[in-house]
């Protein structure tokens, strides 16, 4: 199971870091397609208890980051957590755009296991996001 995870983190690394000049974007764009997902399958309420939660544990690293209002439409979801990562350089951004990803989707893989984490990361962020991933949906 661990592999699994390292695997999974290291794919959302990937993701988030994939275009570095265009970061800030990147990040928003993967946290909107995810939450699309998220919300489908466990609701607004439910998404919005689950990022407060990723928040509020990836605050113990980077106590800066801003929760603002994942309830909000989809287009002003993740402005707060766009407006603090955009005060900091890129590379403590991005490491925390990376610990909050991981919260979330740990959080989650608890509740529903690692495989179905790895697929609703699929059918999110699509199937090129998951190359390394694919082995173990394979496995």
């Amino acid at each position: 199971m661990a592999t699994i995870n390292v695997e999974r983190h290291q794919m959302i690394r990937r993701a988030v870091l994939q275009r570095p000049d265009e970061f800030l974007e990147v990040t928003v764009h993967l946290w909107e397609r995810l939450a699309t997902e998220l919300i489908s399958l466990i609701g607004e309420n439910g998404f919005q208890s689950l990022y407060v939660r990723s928040v509020l544990l990836t605050r113990a690293t980077y106590p800066w980051i801003v929760e603002g209002n994942p309830a909000q439409p989809t287009e002003k979801r993740f402005t707060g957590l766009q407006h603090s990562l955009a005060n900091y350089e890129f590379d403590v951004a991005s490491a925390a755009s990376i610990l909050l990803l991981t919260t979330l989707v740990d959080i989650i893989s608890l509740l529903i296991g690692d495989l179905l984490m790895t697929r609703i990361l699929g059918s999110a962020w699509g199937v090129d996001a998951l190359d390394a991933a694919g082995k173990e949906l394979q496995e």
